[in-house]
């Protein structure tokens, strides 16, 4: 048994709307099967994801607020009026910007732009910025992806003579800022088409709009940031991400080239998943550590010297992000696990002074996946009393709702059901954990707080190819609001295995169904090479990538997990040496049964832990695998231990100091020839002869020896003085009467059945009796 790191959920997407898509589109049943799983039943909506275009786009003057933005802008252009473009720190803000400064300079604007800082200033509007922006000159401010809860800050902007263009994608509250204009996709509510746009995908229709045409060479930047704020990928979104990456692919920018250098991303090659993985996090982590006006000065470079420079202090700083969030994880895990307070409350409430406000959103997003409960990390700040931070949710408790059942103690904080930001008093932090406990108990059951995989896309291996692959390329890209797809192969068996990378950590499988076979590689994997056995049916979870090579392409699937619920044999006989494989065992999780104390004593000196004599008192069942370190003395004793346990796992070792096997046993003729020789020979001196002897009758001495012994018991000779002589007067009885020579039987019969069987005739073996008492 192979148990999976979560819970899956496997989806089977209608057949009969599977074959529809298929029939209609011309499509492989791969694409149909994601399209399914998607929601894209009928061909006509499916059509809209095939052939996403131009007729996505819609009017930007469709956006409320926009005929009067274009018209207060062309004011300030003509006036040659002071603008300031007013950004946020993260990615789709620095993007936001980007588009926005662009744009503008095209037009000829007096231009400028400011970010605030997100530890000085915090999220948007800010009334010392505003205020400098004034002493400045700035006659117009154009908020980009913030501004719509600046109320205050935009108050004082209008009271110092400044006019506002707010340009937003966040939730409204009920009460909107005094600006100029608003421009928000969903405000007011219903009044434009698609309201799902990024911050930068509304300065883009604020371009499109003063260009008054569509603002092809923006699109780069519009997919950058769109991608990065994880906005649904349907709609207009779709088609703006998906006109980016061309563009990207394609882009003479030099900070695209510099971006790919640094990312180690080939430009041709650039995808959704190079931006999400590679080019978001290293512009998001300029403003998560400090001033972000680095992000838009390396966007706008206009040079490769400028644009090289710009890319290695964003990974620099990405790679200082990166070594804060895990000193932070690695302090809060600590915190976790050493206080019994925080790791038995079903909220996970941390706190630290000292810890890094901008990356501890991503902390407490590494709690989430690690210990699967709700988790809230916060930064202390002892001389304004405060505690600042970030909660990442699991399904079933809607962070934002319960939070708001505490705004006795939570002046300020935001957000939605799986994230949430929050400053409070920081005598606070103990009694939040207490009251979110508390509430969780209420909704979080069992079931709930076991995390799941939401399995869509089952496939079989005929299904997969190099041309389905490449077809799902026309689906993309997939994101927020279009899933990738997560396969699963199921009830497949493994033909070949191996390990491989330089510390054999990775693995290489060649898996089979009824229909074919297909490549696997698990990176990072390596230890499943010791837990998947030959024979068993596994499932597989995983990515299908296309796996090239010399110019021939194979398809293949990346593993993610796995897992199978048939009971697994372990071939261990005739390992050596016992420190070597021993370490391969999950001995946590084992049981090790010897049914001999001098197997008990030979490996007590190399294993550190307890070893069980079975039918001893106090033997340990407990737990789910077995190790068989000796063989039995019958049968019955293995069956006993089967009966009692019904392991998931047996490790087969077997080890024997005395094999018989390959003595064998003599035949009745043997020993009718061995006893006339001696009848003949009386007073033979055995010890003397025996060398010439076993040469004569073509048997091991061991085996003269048990013939000798088996005579000796029955009464049928004397041995004095090592002379053996015949015992005339002896009662007939049969060779079998001997124990001696029942226990070689017994002996040999097990080694043959357990020790020396072939793997599938042993596997067969321990089936029927598993079957058997499975089902008693």
């Amino acid at each position: 048994m192979i148990e999976s790191k979560k819970k899956w959920i496997v989806q089977q997407p209608n057949e009969n709307d599977i074959a529809r898509l298929q029939n209609d589109l011309h499509i492989s049943s791969l694409a149909a099967k994601i399209l399914v799983a998607r929601g894209f039943t009928s061909s006509e909506d499916a059509k809209s994801i095939l052939h996403t275009n131009e007729k996505n786009l819609h009017d930007p003057f469709l956006l409320h607020g926009m005929k009067e933005a274009v018209e207060r802008i062309e004011v300030a252009l003509e006036n040659g009026e002071k603008i300031l473009v007013y950004g946020d720190y993260d990615a789709d803000g620095i993007t936001s910007t980007t588009v926005m400064l662009n744009v503008l300079l095209d037009l000829g604007a007096n231009v400028d732009f400011c970010i605030p800082n997100r530890f000085t200033h915090g999220y948007g509007p800010h009334e010392e910025l505003f205020r400098k922006a004034y002493e400045d000159g700035v006659q117009l401010i154009i908020t980009v992806d913030n501004g719509i809860s600046g109320i205050e800050p935009i108050r004082i902007a209008k009271e110092l003579g400044m006019d506002v263009i707010v340009t937003d994608h966040h939730e409204a509250g009920e009460e909107l800022p005094p600006a100029d204009v608003i421009v928000h996709p969903r405000v007011p509510e219903g009044h434009y088409p698609f309201g799902e746009l990024a911050g930068v995908g509304v300065a883009l229709k604020l371009a499109h709009a003063l260009y008054g045409e569509v603002p092809e060479h923006l699109f780069e930047y519009a997919a950058v940031g769109t991608v990065a704020d994880l906005v649904p990928l349907v709609g207009e979104n779709r088609y703006i991400v998906q006109q980016g990456i061309l563009q990207l692919r394609s882009s003479y920018n030099p900070w695209i080239r510099a971006l790919c250098e640094i990312s180690g991303i080939k430009q041709h090659e650039i995808d959704e998943d190079a931006i999400g993985f590679y080019f978001a996090p290293r512009l998001n982590a300029i403003g998560r550590l400090g001033d972000a006006d680095p992000g838009v000065h390396f966007l706008m470079s206009e040079n490769d010297s400028d644009a090289i420079q710009g890319a290695q202090q964003l990974n620099k700083k990405n790679s200082e992000r990166k070594e804060i969030v895990n000193t932070i994880t690695e302090q809060a895990i600590d915190m976790i696990e050493n206080d019994p307070v925080i790791s038995n409350s079903l909220v996970i409430v941390v706190a630290k002074e000292g810890w890094n406000p901008g990356v501890i959103g991503i902390v407490a997003s590494r709690l989430v996946e690690k210990y699967y409960r709700p988790t809230i990390v916060l930064s202390l700040d002892p001389n304004l009393g405060t505690a600042k931070g970030s909660g990442r949710s699991i399904e079933g408790f809607h962070l934002y709702n319960e939070l708001a059942k505490n705004r006795d103690i939570l002046p300020h904080f935001g957000g939605h059901p799986m994230a949430a930001g929050m400053t409070f008093g920081m005598e606070y932090v103990d009694e939040l954990r207490q009251r979110l406990h508390e509430q969780a108990e209420q909704c979080l059951t069992d079931d709930l707080l076991e995390p799941k995989l939401l399995v869509d896309v089952p496939l079989e291996i005929s299904e997969i190819s190099v041309e389905s692959i490449e077809e799902i390329k026309k689906l993309a890209p997939f994101g927020t609001g279009f899933a990738k797809p997560v396969y699963a192969l199921q009830n497949v068996k493994v033909r070949s295995m191996r390990k491989i990378g330089a510390a054999d950590n990775h693995i290489k499988l060649e898996l089979e169904d009824s229909h074919g076979t297909i490549d696997a590689i698990g990176f990072n994997k390596g230890y499943l090479h010791d837990e998947i056995t030959y024979g068993v049916q596994l499932s597989f979870v995983g990515d299908l990538q296309i796996n090239e090579w010399q110019g021939n392409k194979k398809p293949q699937i990346m593993i993610s997990d796995v897992q199978t619920d048939e009971w697994q044999l372990y071939d261990y006989r005739g390992k050596k040496p016992v420190q070597r494989w021993i370490n391969t065992l999950p001995l946590t999780q084992c049981a090790l049964l010897a049914f001999q104390q001098n197997t008990v004593e030979y490996f007590k000196a190399m294993i550190n832990e307890p070893i069980y004599l079975v039918g001893e008192q106090g033997t340990d069942y407990s737990s789910p695998y077995i190790v068989l370190l000796d063989l039995p003395q019958n049968v019955e004793m293995l069956e006993m231990v089967i009966k009692q346990y019904e392991p998931k796992r047996i490790y087969a070792v077997f080890f024997t100091q005395d094999s018989q096997f390959f003595n064998g046993m003599p035949t009745r003729e043997h020993f009718a020839w061995y006893y006339t020789f001696l009848k003949k020979r009386p007073a033979f001196h055995l010890q003397n002869h025996m060398q010439q002897l076993s040469q004569h009758i073509g048997l091991n001495i061991e085996v003269i020896k048990f013939m000798t012994n088996v005579f000796f018991e029955l009464g049928f000779v004397k041995i004095e003085n090592g002379l053996t002589t015949i015992n005339s007067d002896a009662p007939k009885r049969a060779l079998t009467d001997a124990s001696i020579y029942k226990k070689r039987v017994e002996q040999l019969e097990i080694e043959q059945k357990l020790l020396y069987a072939p793997y599938l005739e042993l596997k067969q073996w321990f089936n029927e009796r598993m079957k058997e008492y499975q089902y008693s």
